[in-house]
């Protein structure tokens, strides 16, 4: 199974965050390669740019990341796709394209803002639940 992975999965984890622990499983999960994770490039970028006042070594996270998942970037014909898309928020607009240019099958999210139709959108703790448990 092909998972794109939101920013927040990640910040969850490092900042021990009220998805924690299911970020955690998941991440395991990914790790020893019972699933693929694609995440967007950008989001290498945001990690560090949040987490590195609190985190003492986020390089060695980034790094982790990088070598688990799949980076994947957007093209000029994407990010215009993401800015037809009604929703206001463009981030969520270009994850939701690039979900769907890598033929994702789940978007891992813990925004409950992000909603999109013609992909499964799940939470950290509901694809724990009905994937891994």
């Amino acid at each position: 199974m092909k998972l794109f992975l939101d920013t927040n999965i990640f910040l969850d984890l490092i900042l021990k965050r009220e998805h924690y622990q299911s970020a955690l499983i998941v991440l395991n999960a990914i790790e020893k390669r019972i699933f693929e994770a694609v995440i967007l490039d950008i989001t290498l970028l945001n990690i560090d740019y949040v987490a590195k006042k609190q985190v003492k070594d986020i390089r060695t996270f980034l790094r982790l990341v990088n070598q688990t998942c799949e980076v994947v970037g957007a093209s000029n014909r994407m990010m215009e796709e993401a800015l037809q898309l009604p929703n206001r928020d463009v981030e969520d607009n270009l994850q939701f394209v690039c979900a769907q240019q890598s033929v994702c099958d789940v978007i891992l999210t813990n925004d409950k803002d992000f909603s999109f139709e013609g992909i499964d959108i799940l939470s950290s703790s509901e694809f724990v639940k009905r994937h891994i448990s």
